[in-house]
């Protein structure tokens, strides 16, 4: 399913036997296995067995330290490379998936960042649906890193993908003690669930269900169904970012169906800018679609969304896509070295 020499492709080009599922790692404890079998001839029923082997993917890298976290209302998972530290600071959101991701903050851990993957939703005793956050949740979270003997102040970053990007950026806008904030397909209006934060209450962006496309094969497109958050009653839900003391990072898939991620990167920086902060990065990749992964994770062209309740598509062109996640991985490292530690990232990015 690719041509060419491509190293990596019998890992990035794989696709799931079964429709809508994506591949994701829940246990950062044990490698990825994969068995690889060549097998004689082309036809459908393979011909002789010719050679095997098993090839190992490690996440949690000899040294790397794995900490549950459970302080106060706290939901989440610490990871710290190896050493004596302190390490500069991350936490890391996903998005409406909900549960503990843990795999994003392990393999970045390993580039000599202390990371903290925090949980939101649908996870032990915390909501069980979308509906409203508290950003005082997210703020324990912030202290938690700041005062944690581990973490190299005075502030630390935030990396989210899709809606955990949107809470990375209320949270910028509205907490102490952020330096950096990088998203991956992020929005700059708050999405999904009313957001409060003491006596402000930030109203999610209108939808349209009306504007839904489905496809004869029953996977619905939703890359219009939001409103335009500059415009009527939904310029509320536009998050205040140019109160943010942080510099920002916008990673883009230009084929993201999601929503419309390069749009929300160019209206944050014109407010940004309007305010006389510092213009954000925003890095694009033509042909890349919603989930920007670690490198060479396949890429996952459609799945089910757990708030449209049906299959969508998340859209990308799977070599473009491959080629996105491998240059986006090193620009996360490159920011997050750059203005957590004052340094260039020497690290090479492989994983």
């Amino acid at each position: 399913s690719f041509s060419g020499l491509e190293p990596m492709g019998l890992l990035w080009a794989l696709q799931p036997q079964k429709p809508f599922w994506r591949l994701v790692k829940r246990d950062v404890q044990s490698p990825f296995l994969l068995q690889l079998e060549v097998f004689e001839g082309h036809e459908e029923r393979p011909g002789r067995l010719l050679a095997q082997a098993q090839h190992e993917r490690v996440f949690l890298r000899d040294g790397m330290r794995r900490v549950p976290v459970r302080q106060g209302r706290i939901r989440a998972t610490l990871f710290l490379p190896p050493g004596n530290g302190p390490f500069p600071g991350i936490i890391d959101l996903y998005g409406t998936g909900g549960g503990l991701p843990e795999y994003r903050a392990c393999l970045l851990a390993n580039y000599g960042f202390a990371v903290l993957a925090l949980a939101f939703y649908s996870y032990e005793d915390l909501p069980k649906q979308m509906k409203e956050f508290h950003l005082e949740y997210f703020e324990e979270a912030v202290n938690y890193m700041l005062q944690h003997t581990q973490v190299k102040g005075p502030g630390i970053g935030l990396l989210g993908h899709s809606k955990g990007g949107d809470l990375c950026v209320s949270m910028a806008s509205f907490l102490k003690g952020i330096t950096a904030t990088a998203l991956i397909n992020g929005s700059v209006a708050n999405v999904g669930a009313v957001l409060r934060y003491k006596d402000i209450t930030i109203p999610p962006l209108g939808i349209n269900p009306k504007r839904i496309k489905v496809s004869k094969s029953g996977i619905a497109d939703i890359i219009d169904v939001l409103n335009n958050p500059l415009e009527g009653p939904d310029r509320q839900s536009f998050i205040p970012l140019e109160k943010a003391e942080c510099c920002f990072l916008f990673i883009v898939g230009q084929d993201d169906h999601n929503w419309k991620s390069e749009f929300f990167a160019v209206e944050g920086s014109k407010r940004l800018q309007a305010h006389g902060k510092e213009k954000p990065e925003i890095v694009c990749y033509p042909g890349a679609g919603h989930y920007i992964e670690p490198p060479f994770f396949p890429m996952c062209a459609a799945s089910m969304h757990l708030l449209f309740g049906k299959p969508v598509m998340w859209g990308g062109e799977p070599k473009a896509h491959c080629k996105a996640q491998i240059d986006a991985w090193q620009q996360i490292q490159a920011f997050f070295h750059k203005h957590l530690t004052g340094k260039p990232s020497g690290t090479s990015s492989k994983l």
